[in-house]
């Protein structure tokens, strides 16, 4: 059973492209996202079809080295590499492409991503508790939106973005409640079940399509459909993974952790939990949007008090034995972030965490294996 439903969703994954070529002959536009900071509710109000664009392989990279420094973030240099080898699909087909000032390399980046692909980049405050913060920030989700009307040729008014908050709640609510199964024990799904169904989930056309699969795994969840394929579902060690975000193709450390014996139960990170938020449908849409957006906790915020207090509840939430704190090389803010993360989990929850800094290669893997199958023993 388990593999007809992970079959059904590579076709369901297959099948979106001529879903986005027809919508394309169609007229509809296609904006990419290439942070969780981007509200994608003022595409949808417009009919355009968000893509998340964020580079998960390894293979581009070689490629963007040769423009990109070589001791940059994997994340950029994928990104990057996927866009100027022209090996992306949904790079191919987005009409504009959306950043956010949220590092130093990816704004960098964002300039010379300009030269393949119209680029608007939105200018991020870097806190989140002040009022000329917030002004800032609505003043640019003003001026994104603008833009959308100008490329779809839509205007968007308060009842249209009110009809894509609500949708986009929807699918974000269908997200939680799968990795909220995991609050199980035994877990109901494995960390990379979960990965694999978010991420191809994400580059749907058909948001409806998408709500009702997630809807679905759920329920055959909770039948115990999926546990037989769960490494030591019954017994293995619950691990958090917080830090940077993971794809399908850098997802080598929940591999390890799972040929090891132990379970990723939940992510705390932009490919979990993070995008696990409600926007606010009572008042004003852009006021809902704005505040929403700029309270996702990343560590390019200082300070980042909010991941501190959603790694603490999901410690505590998915009763965790360990945490694994993940960071992407040269990706400064969450490798300084990684020593108050350690002293907090220690502090109140008495446990070590393990940081790893890694690439997407997999050149280090039998290195971080010793490390990992270290800490789980200790744990």
């Amino acid at each position: 059973m388990t593999t007809e439903i992970m079959n059904s969703l590579q076709q369901i994954f297959d099948q979106n492209l001529n879903d986005l070529e027809q919508a394309k002959a169609d007229g509809r536009k296609a904006i990419g996202f290439y942070c969780l900071y981007s509200p994608t509710e003022i595409a949808v109000a417009a009919g355009a079809i968000p893509l998340p664009l964020c580079g998960t392989r390894n293979d581009p990279i070689a490629e963007a080295e040769e423009v990109l420094p070589r001791n940059l973030c994997p994340l950029i240099k994928s990104s990057f590499g996927f866009a100027v080898s022209d090996t992306c699909a949904f790079f191919r087909t987005a009409d504009l492409i959306v950043g956010d000032t949220t590092c130093d390399g990816k704004k960098k980046m964002f300039e010379l991503l300009n030269r393949h692909k119209a680029t608007h980049v939105l200018q991020l405050p870097q806190n989140q508790d002040t009022d000329l913060s917030m002004s800032l920030w609505k003043s640019e989700l003003e001026r994104f939106k603008d833009l959308v009307e100008t490329y779809t040729g839509v205007t968007i008014d308060e009842e249209k973005l009110a009809d894509a908050i609500r949708l986009m709640n929807r699918e974000r609510n269908a997200r939680k409640a799968l990795m909220d199964l995991n609050m199980a024990n035994p877990i109901l799904l494995s960390g990379s079940q979960i990965l694999e169904i978010l991420f191809k989930i994400g580059f749907l056309a058909d948001k409806e399509k998408g709500i009702s699969f997630m809807e679905e795994v759920a329920a055959e969840a909770r039948k115990g459909t999926f546990q037989d394929d769960i490494p030591a579902h019954g017994g293995g060690k619950r691990i958090v993974l917080t830090g940077v975000p993971t794809g399908l193709g850098s997802d080598k450390v929940i591999k390890i952790v799972e040929q090891c014996g132990a379970n990723i139960v939940a992510f705390e990170n932009c490919s979990g939990y993070k995008q696990a938020f409600t926007v606010d449908e009572e008042k004003p849409a852009m006021d809902s949007l704005a505040e929403q957006y700029l309270a996702t906790p990343c560590s390019v915020m200082s300070p980042n008090i909010g991941r501190f207090d959603l790694l603490e509840e999901m410690i505590r939430d998915f009763r965790a034995d360990g945490v694994i704190d993940l960071t992407w090389q040269a990706c400064h803010t969450y490798n300084v972030e990684a020593y108050q993360i350690d002293e907090m989990v220690q502090e109140k929850f008495n446990v070590p965490t393990l940081h790893l800094e890694t690439d997407y290669s997999e050149s280090d893997t039998e290195q971080l294996r010793v490390r990992i199958e270290a800490y789980l023993e200790m744990i």
